[in-house]
């Protein structure tokens, strides 16, 4: 399951980015099916069960917008620079975070619906972009699967509660769920450590070790950052975090632009899985949209590498801008 590609699981329904494709170039472009079955590389027959599966799920109607087929040069793009087995884009709709957050949920949602196999232990995260994934996750029954929450809870649940998505998210896919029922932070390491090895989490530290898919989105440390909004840090922390280098939160793991964790406190006390470990699942899907993230998208890349990175146009444009900054930089 290292790769979760289209075209290596014929049993599913191909993925939406595809399927909006050549529902774009078809309906929009005026194109033949023949064209379109040569401009994605697939055949036609493939064209016609695509299009008629649009149909049947009104993508045409919801999801089709102008300008989307720059968005099949621009996957490419960010594909090859990053070195993703796919990029699913989405039209950029609002500079608003909460607007973003759902579109790119929707888009999560979506994706994980046609490629969840059987079998799977699936490690998660949670925050809005999660949360939203929600609305669109329809999949269907699946055999002996696990759903594994990756870090702690809040103690106040506004609109994000962690427990509940975890179990949703189990519940629609009929899988064994482990809670990760812990603060999101402690006061000490010795009190994270004592949680880990007497509290029973050590169960879900294992399960971790050997994910076949982990789904993660991240966060911008700044003016704007999530963490501060929502109250999980204090506006002293940030200020300390950005001082440390801080560009990223990625499932409360503090790093740098590089991808290296920052030197602070709150790097010990989180309780969260380590990110060494989550890099080892089998696949990654990162869910992140918004320009003000894509170094943090980067970050969280660099330090924990991704196969499937759904984002939004806005992110997937400065993504680019940095690895063409990357590159001049390296040529100098």
């Amino acid at each position: 399951m290292a790769k979760l590609r289209r075209e290596t699981h014929t049993a599913f329904s191909e993925a939406p980015s595809l399927r909006l494709r050549a529902a774009w170039l078809y309906y929009n472009q005026g194109m033949t099916q023949k064209d379109v079955a040569e401009k994605l590389g697939i055949s036609r027959s493939t064209v016609i069960r695509l299009l008629d599966e649009a149909m049947k799920r009104s993508d045409v109607q919801i999801w089709i917008n102008e300008g989307i087929e720059d968005f099949v040069a621009l996957s490419i793009d960010l594909e090859k620079a990053y070195g993703l087995d796919e990029a699913v884009i989405i039209p950029t709709g609002s500079d608003k975070v909460g607007d973003i957050a759902k579109g790119v949920g929707l888009a999560l949602g979506q994706f994980l619906s046609e490629v969840v196999p059987d079998n799977a232990t699936i490690g998660v995260g949670w925050g809005r972009t999660m949360t939203a994934s929600l609305s669109s996750f329809r999949p269907p029954r699946r055999e002996n699967c696990k759903v594994v929450s990756l870090l702690g809870g809040i103690v106040a649940v506004h609109q994000t509660n962690p427990l509940d998505y975890t179990w949703r998210l189990a519940s629609a896919l009929g899988a064994e769920c482990y809670m990760f029922l812990a603060p999101l932070l402690v006061d000490s390491i010795e009190t994270k450590r004592a949680l880990i090895e007497k509290c029973g989490l050590s169960t879900l530290y294992a399960l971790a070790e050997n994910l076949d898919l982990a789904i993660v989105s991240c966060g911008d440390i700044g003016p704007h950052s999530t963490s501060l909004s929502e109250g999980f840090i204090s506006k002293q922390t940030l200020d300390e975090l950005v001082a440390a280098g801080c560009v990223c939160d990625t499932m409360f793991n503090f790093i740098d632009a590089e991808g290296r964790s920052v030197d602070h406190p709150i790097n010990n006390h989180a309780m969260s899985i380590d990110l060494d470990t989550l890099k080892k699942a089998k696949h990654i899907v990162l869910a992140s949209g918004g320009a003000h993230r894509a170094t943090a998208i980067r970050a969280t890349i660099k330090r924990i590498g991704c196969n499937t990175l759904i984002t939004d146009e806005a992110a997937a444009r400065a993504l680019m801008e940095l690895a063409a900054a990357g590159k001049a930089t390296e040529a100098e």
